[in-house]
């Protein structure tokens, strides 16, 4: 290793360890041992110093013991005579910088409670999102597990100019990776040159504004090792286990950008532990031999226009990106991107005008393959903040394929359109919502993108079971009027095939495993009458997934033997749950939350729980942020009960499902609901309605209370009893 890297990286440990000791003294003078510290919504307290250490910082004290490790772990400085090999030492200065820098960052949360912003959005007074919470680990920490974001490069300082920034986060946004910014050089910051720049940041485009400072490189290192404990599985203490999960799993990168100072020295030398190499555009030493990291650790020099490249080879990263014939980025990056007031061009659905979208089979003589076809005004037809009527129909043709595949096709364009810079979709169907940015216009983007989108990617994800695609986009009104109809009865159809099916009448059920890269043990069993629990797969679904990739996720379940007909068990389905579960869990019902429900994974789009004082059940969906009566919100339920184990008085489910007749038949179905979120209920009104129809209480929507009625079991219960709700009647739920 250097010898000016390993004497700076030591010189930087020292004088982060200090600066640590100093915060330290001063917060325990104030506030004295016994005060709690933390950073925000996170089961793993001070993540690294809990993961590699497996020691709990919860109070000021707690700290004490982490700074006489770091003590513990700087080596002497580099001797200008007969000096030590400098790899260990360097390594063990790089560890303790992060410790060090734990405790700094956690002391500010207790100084300045506002100093950075709570959840993935930036705002206009402060862009600084400090520590990601357990909440945005669960949602964007298992991209880096299935792939959706090999991984991550943390970029220190700032470029020479802004747009000169703008290049290479939008070069590192196309790669899928995420951007962690933190430290300054020479007054200014990564993070702020985007903003000059015109750059929209936060966690939903995968820009991700740390801190101002250095210290706030932890952050990033910390996201990290949290990943590893929470989706390796791998127990706090383990930290070999960490560190090799990290370098194997983890595909991220220090990208410094400017003068590199000690301190950032020292911050490089920590996340070399990570397996994490160093790429720099100023002329530092270089260390070009492979061992700690994939290939080399320190790459020096690399001029603007490369250096994005330059990091992916180093890293050893293999990016599979898919090169889309359009004027603007692509990539699943951008999905969280929005497009917003002034800056809108055109906007098409979203209540605004109609808007639908149709995947449909054709005879092979009746598909050109791709063929794009616009049916009414393009953009440039229209000026700047123009609403359009729109219906995008894909029509695919195949000597294999079958109608049942095409709304696995269906549910493919959302996300495939979503992924084009400048471009925001939301819905599906024809509830479909289309923004086309001011700035996606001025690059040349057009309607007839969409279609060239569709046709590539498509082809690229899907193509084993059609030939030949095309796509028609029509934006005159009347011909939008008229695919909308067509479009709903085939939506209609298709549900009624899955309404007119019972679990009875199958002997096949489909199994869904998506979600075992972050909860091992969990096995989602679908049914006719119980959709997957994140909403996304029916069994149809399944089936026509399973037929394209039989080795896939979507695996058949032979039902087997009934044991319990009323809370749904079945031993073909045991059998196959507990070899699935690598023998973690052995049986579950299907129709109950009482007696040993299903396993939750912890992305369901609802979650249900006993209210006993009101005999009944309450539903929370994901997006209601408010307390429930069952005293936890939504984040702290799917955290209790996520990770693949069953727990009775609780259980995840989709939203369809609550309307299914199976739904918790064995403890009573759908009259046992007492409570659910006002917008839960407007977004099933309908199926909701029949359903209570046909058990017999047509006004059940009325007797079930929401959050404007109270949000405990003893604001509701007067509301149930003045209401008659049919729960307070039933026999005891427990």
């Amino acid at each position: 290793m250097s010898k000016i890297i390993a004497s700076a990286a030591i010189r930087g440990a020292y004088k982060i360890v200090e600066n640590a000791e100093v915060k330290w003294k001063t917060a325990m003078e104030k506030w004295g041992t016994n005060e709690p510290v933390s950073f925000p919504n996170t089961a793993y307290y001070l993540p690294i110093i809990y993961g590699i250490l497996g020691h709990k910082v919860e109070r000021l004290g707690d700290m004490g013991f982490v700074l006489k490790k770091c003590r513990a772990l700087l080596p002497p400085p580099v001797r200008e005579t007969h000096p030590l090999p400098y790899l260990a030492p360097a390594l063990d200065a790089g560890m303790a910088t992060f410790f060090a820098e734990e405790i700094i960052e956690a002391i500010r949360y207790k100084e300045n409670p506002h100093f950075y912003v709570s959840g993935e959005d930036v705002t206009p007074d402060n862009i600084w999102l400090g520590a990601a919470d357990d909440v945005i680990l669960r949602k964007r920490g298992v991209e880096f597990v299935d792939g959706t974001a090999p991984g991550f490069a943390a970029i220190l300082g700032a470029a020479p100019t802004p747009q000169i920034a703008a290049s290479i986060a939008n070069e590192l946004q196309k790669k899928n990776l995420y951007v962690f910014m933190s430290a300054e050089y020479n007054g200014k910051r990564f993070a702020e040159q985007l903003v000059e720049a015109g750059v929209q940041i936060g966690w939903g485009v995968r820009l991700v504004p740390f801190g101002p400072d250095v210290s706030a490189t932890v952050f990033a290192m910390g996201f990290a090792t949290r990943a590893a404990m929470s989706f390796g599985g791998i127990e706090p203490g383990d930290y070999r286990k960490i560190l090799i999960y990290n370098k194997d799993r983890i595909f991220a990168f220090a990208m410094p950008l400017g003068y590199v100072t000690d301190e950032w020295y020292a911050n490089a030398a920590g996340a070399i532990n990570w397996g994490f190499p160093v790429i720099a555009d100023t002329p530092i030493p270089e260390i070009l031999p492979t061992g700690i990291t994939t290939y080399e650790h320190v790459v020096s020099n690399i001029p603007h226009d490369r250096i994005v490249a330059k990091s992916i080879e180093v890293r050893g990263l293999k990016v599979n990106v898919a090169e889309i014939p359009i004027p603007v980025a692509y990539g699943p990056a951008f999905e969280g991107e929005r497009v917003r007031g002034d800056d809108i061009y055109l906007e098409c659905g979203g209540g605004r005008t109609p808007m639908v979208e149709w995947v449909t089979s054709k005879r092979m003589n009746e598909v050109e393959d791709g063929k794009i076809e616009i049916i009414g005004p393009e953009i440039t037809d229209v000026p700047a903040k123009s609403t359009l009527p729109m219906a995008i129909t894909v029509e695919v043709a195949g000597r294999q394929f079958e109608a049942d595949y095409e709304p696995i096709l269906e549910r493919q364009v959302h996300h495939l359109i979503n992924y084009a810079q400048g471009i925001m979709h939301i819905g599906q169907r024809d509830i479909a919502w289309l923004r086309v940015g001011k700035q996606a216009v001025e690059k040349g983007f057009r309607l007839k993108h969409i279609g060239t989108i569709l046709h590539a990617k498509l082809h690229q994800d899907f193509g084993r079971i059609f030939d030949k695609l095309q796509v028609k986009i029509y934006t005159d009104e009347v011909k939008v009027k008229q695919i909308v109809e067509k479009a709903k009865a085939v939506y209609a159809e298709r549900d009624a095939r899955i309404e007119g099916m019972t679990d009875e009448t199958t002997d096949m059920y489909y199994s869904c495993t998506l979600c075992q890269s972050f909860a091992p043990s969990h096995v989602c069993v679908i049914s006719p009458e119980r959709t997957g629990l994140c909403g996304s797969y029916n069994w149809m679904d399944c089936k026509a997934s399973y037929e394209i990739n039989p080795t896939g996720p979507n695996q058949p379940v032979p039902k087997g033997e009934i044991i319990d007909a009323k809370l749904g068990q079945w031993k073909g389905v045991n059998d196959f749950v507990f070899k699935a579960s690598r023998g973690k869990i052995d049986h579950y019902n299907f129709y109950s939350i009482v007696n040993d429900p299903m396993t939750t994974c912890g992305c369901c789009e609802c979650i249900a729980a006993i209210l006993p004082m009101c005999n009944g059940i309450m539903i929370v969906n994901r997006e209601h942020t408010g307390m429930t009566p069952c005293g936890m919100k939504f984040t702290t339920l799917a955290g209790t009960i996520g990770g693949g184990i069953s727990t009775p008085g609780f259980v995840g489910h989709g939203k369809y499902n609550i309307c299914q007749r199976k739904f918790l038949i064995g403890d009573g179905g759908l009259l046992r609901v007492v409570w659910m979120p006002k917008m839960l209920k407007e977004e099933i009104f309908d199926r909701l309605k029949a359903r209570a129809k046909e058990m017999g209480v047509p006004d059940l929507l009325d007797k079930i209370a929401d959050e404007t009625v109270g949000a405990t079991e003893e604001e509701i219960l007067p509301f149930l009893t003045e209401k008659g709700h049919p729960a307070l009647g039933m026999d005891p739920i427990l």
